[in-house]
């Protein structure tokens, strides 16, 4: 699988306490364990899947 070169920066803005493991790995995978927290990451299927099963404690800041 090629890379396009395109990036994707996401913002942590909920709290992992109380969810579950899953999520709390999910978060450490893409770059976040901390509120406010911004990681820059490649823009790949499997980084979208995993934005999207931790969709309601990320938000995208900026697609390039």
């Amino acid at each position: 699988m090629a890379t396009t070169g395109k990036t994707i920066t996401v913002e942590q803005i909920g709290s992992p306490i109380r969810r579950p493991v899953v999520q709390r790995q999910t978060l450490i995978g893409l770059g976040l364990n901390k509120m406010r927290r911004r990681a820059t990451l490649n823009d790949t299927p499997e980084v979208r899947g995993m934005i999207a099963s931790v969709s309601h404690l990320v938000r995208i800041v900026d697609e390039a």
